[in-house]
């Protein structure tokens, strides 16, 4: 049976490049936000895109970072992480720079966003224990197929990983 998944990324200017990944099929994900919906939610303020987020979080067992160019240290990937962190939840972080996007560019690689993040009494570094992928390919038919192969995977290893802290 498939893992239900909370895929988490910087929507403006990932959007296309986790539509891809969200897309691959290997897990059960979260029904994506519409431009319209989400627009909503975001006029409802913090207090609504927490909850937003908490409801999506809900029954899931992984969060995938999708991560792009500018989604280390944002306020609501942060607390996307921290909460998945906390509820017991695998995490794992998936570089989607060499995906293409809408227009056909890729970015430039971002930052580890488990870098800013201690746990435990000897505060380790979430980065030194949650597991990041960065595919081996520049050409962006082969990062999706790196992805898509191994997928479920990092997802499973994630959870095995959280579930032994």
């Amino acid at each position: 049976m498939a893992r239900r998944v909370f895929y988490s990324f910087h929507y403006v200017p990932d959007n296309w490049r986790a539509s891809q990944v969200r897309n691959i099929g290997a897990v059960e994900g979260n029904k994506p936000a519409s431009d319209n919906d989400w627009e909503t939610v975001k006029k409802g303020g913090d207090s609504a895109i927490q909850k937003w987020i908490d409801d999506q979080l809900s029954g899931r067992s992984c969060t995938v970072v999708l991560i792009g160019k500018e989604t280390a240290n944002r306020k609501w990937i942060d607390y996307e992480i921290e909460k998945s962190w906390n509820a017991i939840k695998g995490v794992l972080g998936v570089h989607i720079h060499n995906l293409k996007d809408v227009t056909g560019r890729k970015t430039t690689k971002g930052d580890n966003p488990f870098s800013g993040f201690t746990v435990g009494a000897d505060k380790k570094r979430l980065s030194s224990i949650v597991k990041t992928y960065d595919p081996p390919y520049s050409d962006s038919k082969d990062v999706y197929d790196h992805i898509s192969t191994n997928l479920s995977a990092w997802i499973e290893e994630a959870v095995k990983i959280r579930d032994n802290f």
